[in-house]
């Protein structure tokens, strides 16, 4: 009973973790509501796109209504470039961003004329997009099955070395060959796949995916040697964590982008050009 409810702890910890970081993710769609002739509509925006393709921003508009998106190089005083949106049945209209390199962003809002009376979506605010390069299923599978596995062994050792399970050892050793296969072996292909860069972490960047990765493994190492000879629950306790608090942190957060003014990818955060 107590094993099992190890793992039902474990379990719920690392799904609300999950779904944290899909839900406050840079790259994870935007959702928005609003109103037309007294109808409620919600759509999601894409704030991520292929670099092989234009990208497709879809509304729900019914036909009497028309829109435009307007959109510009992300970090740029670039003047905003209109794209009309064409209906594609009684219900959506479409608009398509222009294919871009990987890494490369993009900014944009949407202005919906209903009669004489405009509707801005996201003008003060406007929507951010990064393009990335085809990621094959081989790398991009295992690799996050890995981390996730990584997560889950991450709370199974905090929980069973809370519990004073002698489990917690062998939990501490699942997850840091998890974080070395899922973070720095499958990671940086998928990286290199996406970008162009293997790492953008320390100390070449400051990668914030990268970086919470290293960090966590560096302290499963620790908290690995540190219980081989004599048991230290404490500090596999502190590496559980540790691990909760850096998985914790969106996704893609302060990732590769493309430095319009240089060519270059970089990582970290671009101030824009006067």
């Amino acid at each position: 009973m107590k094993k099992a409810l190890l793992w039902i702890a474990a379990i719920i910890v690392t799904i609300l973790a999950a779904i944290y970081q899909r839900d406050t993710g840079p790259t994870n769609p935007k959702r928005i509501t609003y109103t037309i002739e007294g109808t409620t509509y919600k759509a999601k925006l894409p704030r991520s796109g292929n670099s092989t393709s234009d990208c497709k921003v879809s509304l729900n508009l019914p036909l009497t209504s028309t829109a435009t998106l307007y959109f510009r190089r992300y970090s740029t005083q670039d003047s905003f470039s209109p794209i009309p949106f064409i209906p594609e049945d009684e219900k959506t209209q479409s608009a398509y961003l222009p294919q871009m390199p990987p890494a490369a962003k993009l900014e944009y809002y949407i202005v919906v004329n209903e009669g004489n009376n405009p509707m801005e979506i996201m003008r003060n605010s406007p929507v951010v997009i990064r393009y990335k390069g085809d990621v094959p299923a081989w790398a991009l599978i295992p690799h996050i099955l890995a981390m996730f596995l990584a997560m889950l062994y991450s709370s199974l050792a905090g929980l069973a070395a809370a519990f004073k399970m002698e489990s917690f050892r062998k939990f501490a050793i699942i997850t840091l060959v998890l974080l070395l296969v899922g973070g720095f072996v499958l990671g940086p292909i998928i990286q290199f796949y996406a970008f162009g860069q293997a790492w953008t972490g320390f100390p070449l960047g400051f990668d914030l995916t990268d970086n919470k990765t290293l960090i966590a493994l560096l302290i499963w190492l620790a908290a690995v040697i540190a219980n081989r000879k004599h048991s230290r629950p404490k500090i596999v306790i502190a590496a559980a964590i540790v691990t909760i608090v850096a998985f914790s942190i969106p996704h893609s957060t302060k990732g590769s982008e493309l430095n319009y003014e240089t060519g270059k990818v970089v990582s970290g955060v671009i101030m824009r050009v006067p």
